[in-house]
């Protein structure tokens, strides 16, 4: 049995990751920002009397969609004072745990191919680049402390998460529970479904239940790398929404495209060759039954359908 800090405990990945780790028999501390402020400087010395043996850091301030276009200075300074907090802490008082992180793949430069070694080079795309350089320092601070005191790290770069228990609470979704919820929601009371862009952008996804299966073996066996976690293929938009639309019995056709809205990256694929050297053997969720559970899920969340005047 391990002691185990976790920071995000409460987000979409990480109630998944603590509910896995305590499943496996491990203590653990649970932070969120409602019981741990970790923009302030002093938030984790309550902490610090206790010896822990891995620290699971997935806490960052952003949001999907066009969020990072209007925050970009608040993102700036506050995932800077989260990240330096955590990385101070676990230098002076926890130099014993190895640290396992996110990064984004938001941090690689649109020109390149999406491999580990390009995860600091080149420039990320100019919408997204405030929240990527973030994680870039993020890295970069892995790479200083191991490298100074040999502090021991993992730092793991997803493609997109999806599947069910995705945190429905106001915030802006990312595309694929959007796309879910507008076709739930087009199908039961009739509304438009328009999609930004023309659909033919690219997206990745991995089943967060994978996610973390691979997240917790690679804690287990890896230390001091940074490596991508992903399906290794990426398909359109309008693929994910004709299957969804499948499911739901909607018509594809109904579907409108507005080119004028914001998109993001057009393709946006890792490279997933590092990850099957540590994990030969590794399966994956298929997108079929990943989708199948989603929006199975997605349908019991009633007061999240309900239309937008209710």
């Amino acid at each position: 049995m391990m002691k185990i800090l976790v920071t995000g405990a409460t987000g979409f990945l990480g109630t998944i990751l603590c509910s896995q780790l305590q499943a496996q028999g491990h203590e653990l501390v649970c932070l969120n920002s409602k019981n741990c402020d970790l923009t302030q400087q002093d938030s984790l010395l309550k902490f610090k009397q206790e010896v822990y043996d891995r620290i699971y850091h997935l806490a960052a301030w952003t949001q999907a969609g066009d969020f990072c276009l209007y925050h970009p200075g608040e993102q700036w300074i506050i995932n800077q004072q989260i990240n330096t907090n955590v990385l101070t802490w676990w230098h002076k008082y926890q130099p014993q745990a190895k640290l396992i992180s996110m990064g984004t793949s938001c941090a690689y430069a649109p020109d390149l191919e999406l491999v580990e070694e390009n995860y600091l080079t080149g420039i990320p795309i100019d919408s997204l680049f405030t929240y990527a350089m973030t994680k870039r320092i993020l890295y970069a601070g892995h790479l200083a402390l191991n490298k100074q005191f040999g502090l021991k790290y993992l730092c793991l770069v997803p493609s997109t998460l999806y599947g069910p228990g995705y945190h429905t609470d106001g915030r802006q979704m990312h595309f694929i529970f959007d796309l879910i919820r507008k076709i739930i929601r087009a199908k039961l009371y009739g509304e438009p479904v328009i999609l930004w862009g023309d659909g033919y952008q690219s997206r990745e996804l991995v089943f967060v239940d994978d996610f973390v299966n691979i997240m917790i073996q690679l804690a287990d066996s890896v230390d001091n790398q940074l490596i991508n976690i992903g399906a290794g293929e990426e398909f359109t938009i309008r693929h994910f929404a004709k299957l969804i639309c499948e499911k739901v019995d909607y018509d594809f056709n109904a579907i409108k495209f507005d080119t004028e809205r914001y998109v993001g990256a057009k393709s946006k694929c890792l490279a997933v060759g590092k990850l099957q050297e540590y994990i030969p053997d590794l399966t994956l969720t298929s997108l079929e039954v990943g989708l199948t559970k989603t929006i199975e899920w997605f349908g019991t969340q009633k007061e999240k359908l309900l239309p937008d005047n209710k």
